[in-house]
């Protein structure tokens, strides 16, 4: 039997380090839920073994049950019918049936509503697993976000109407946001929301590229202010999927088959409005679409992981030229960087969700209903908070960019190292880079990502969180490796106050290279600091034919070594960066239509 949780040494080591008794005591509010409801721990210990138990449970599914389903849901896709319903593959119910059985939909829902409470640091996990598996089910299973929204914003009677649907399985939902001229720029929405003489809401329009739009609980971002353009003429409403609501096509898709993407039509739909009006877009759509971005992440996570193992395998076994592939420094080297940036996502990751909770959890105290009753706990959470958040806004565009990024040079990359036979169906691989595709586009294309990260590079978030990764205990082993990424974080001040100097246009043009640099920082300190580890565990290794001393590595001698690649190769690169930023080239304003040549007839 398989186990998508337990055959994977980097989740095993990042599970047993990252302090989860901590996040746990957020997410239970002092484990109070104890003896109240079955899923409710008593303290941090029993919380992390419940965690374990889950995943532990959902990496077998995944491995037995999930996987090999992956095909066939990618060849047989989904089934627009007649009367507009949608079917979705056949292994696609099957395995939502089973992770409905597993009780598994409600994942960071409250305990009251059925849902197991756990962290985003979790579900992050649990969202690599599932979308290693197969990366279009977790479109559906990842959405669970939508009940997360209903939960932070909504009225109690919303609430207890539709959340322990979510939790139980009984129905899926749909972030319903884009509409044909109103793509990344959500402010342009145009989908209306009016009233009726007794106050009932109704939804009348068009949204395109809706994933999962067939779900049975519909949450929608529309105009309720007819008089007021851009975003705080926007509301957020939630309704069912019933007779007004039309699925008029399902896009042909590159890849994600199994993932059905819906133009619908909403014919004067009745609907609740969630929370405010006029903050549908500015507090809550933008509170979902940072969920989404990380369990984006989570999804390239999971494709990498398994277009890594796919080449990692083939490099081992297959012979040319007198012996395996892997013996060619070429491969060899291709395949220690695919190993090696997945790892890097995986930090960049679980950090990024740590934080998260974090912020999720303190603003909960600080603003929550008993904030009036513990004036002490909400002010000081208030003051943590504010730099929290900050950090927050700084790696969630970091992660989904960076993870979505990689997962397509991995899944590229392992097409390569299986040369034709990775060109073909024979092998997930190319199935895999299809799936790999959209992650830098969906969610906030990478180009958004971009833009909103390197605001927190050039404004300050990202020099005062590399001051406190540079400010925590290291082994001997890896100080050599420190004093060079802090010489890289002089570089990155430098290199962000002359692109200020230049103004936004200059800081944005160069953002990626900004960017690039402080995530380059951050990766290596994160990787020192796994390095530094204590606890050592054993790599696990499968080839029973690799040498005992290969098998027998620790963990944290490993990490070792990958800190120092990490960090060596990268501080080469900084410099190059630190060169392209600094040369002042503005020739992308000047020159573009030189440069990029007259508009071509397309025929």
């Amino acid at each position: 039997m398989g186990n998508f949780f337990r055959d994977n040494d980097d989740i095993q080591f990042l599970f047993r380090h990252l302090d989860l008794e901590t996040v746990a005591g957020y997410a239970e509010e002092g484990f109070k839920y104890a003896g109240q409801f079955d899923t409710a721990p008593a303290d941090g210990a029993e919380a992390r073994k419940n965690y374990e138990l889950v995943l532990d449970a959902l990496g077998q599914l995944s491995a037995d049950f999930i996987a090999p389903r992956g095909e066939s849901i990618d060849r047989e896709g989904n089934t627009l019918n007649p009367d507009g319903s949608v079917s979705y593959a056949k292994g696609i119910a099957e395995s939502l049936n089973a992770l409905a059985k597993m009780e598994v939909m409600g994942f960071t829902l409250p305990h009251r509503f059925g849902g197991l409470n756990f962290p985003s640091t979790i579900y992050s996990i649990a969202i690599e697993i599932v979308s290693r598996a197969d990366a279009s089910l977790m479109n559906i299973f990842g959405l669970q976000g939508i009940a997360e929204t209903i939960n932070f914003f909504a009225d109690e009677d919303i609430k207890k109407h539709y959340l322990p649907h979510f939790a139980s399985g009984k129905v899926t939902g749909a972030m319903v946001l884009t509409e044909p001229d109103a793509g990344s720029d959500l402010q342009a929405v145009k989908l209306r929301a009016f009233q009726n003489d007794s106050g009932q809401w109704y939804l009348h329009g068009v949204k395109r590229f809706i994933t999962n739009g067939c779900g049975e609980v519909l949450l929608v971002l529309a105009r309720s202010e007819p008089d007021r353009s851009g975003g705080l003429g926007l509301s957020l409403f939630v309704c069912d999927r019933g007779s007004t609501v039309r699925v008029r096509r399902l896009e042909e898709k590159l890849g994600i088959h199994g993932s059905p993407t819906c133009e619908l039509f909403f014919d004067n739909t009745p609907c609740q409005i969630i929370g405010e009006r006029q903050r549908g877009l500015v507090t809550y759509v933008m509170s979902l679409m940072n969920g989404a971005r990380i369990g984006i992440a989570g999804q390239s996570m999971g494709i990498a992981e398994a277009a890594y193992r796919i080449a990692r395998d083939y490099a081992r076994s297959r012979e040319q030229f007198g012996g395996p592939i892997e013996k060619l420094p070429a491969v060899r080297d291709l395949v220690i960087k695919m190993k090696m940036d997945v790892e890097a996502g995986r930090a960049l990751l679980y950090e990024t969700s740590r934080i998260v909770d974090l912020e999720l959890y303190l603003t909960k105290i600080a603003e929550g209903p008993d904030a009036a009753t513990n004036k002490e706990a909400a002010k000081e959470a208030k003051q943590q908070l504010k730099k929290i958040k900050r950090l927050a806004a700084l790696l969630t565009p970091m992660s989904k960019y960076y993870c979505s990024e990689m997962s397509n040079r991995v899944t590229y990359d392992s097409i390569q190292v299986l040369g034709g036979s990775g060109y073909m169906r024979d092998y997930a691989c190319e199935r895999l880079a299809r799936d790999a595709r959209i992650t830098t586009i969906y969610e906030g294309t990478s180009q958004l990502q971009v833009v909103a990260a390197v605001r927190g590079v050039c404004g300050g978030a990202a020099e005062k969180y590399l001051e406190e990764l540079a400010a925590m205990n290291y082994a001997d082993s890896v100080k050599d490796l420190i004093a060079i990424l802090d010489e890289g974080r002089k570089t990155l001040l430098d290199c962000a106050a002359f692109a200020k100097e230049q103004g936004v246009d200059y800081m944005d043009l160069y953002g990626r290279q900004l960017v690039d640099m402080a995530m380059a920082l951050i990766i290596g300190y994160l990787f020192c600091g796994q390095a530094s580890r204590e606890v050592q565990m054993n790599a696990s290794v499968a080839d029973s034919g690799q040498a005992d001393a290969v098998k027998n590595i620790p963990m944290t001698e490993r990490k070792q070594m990958l800190a120092r690649r990490w960090v060596t190769r990268n501080a080469a690169q900084i410099k190059a960066w630190a060169e392209e930023i600094k040369a002042g080239d503005k020739s992308s304003f000047r020159q573009y239509e030189i440069l990029a040549g007259p508009v071509p007839e397309l025929g």
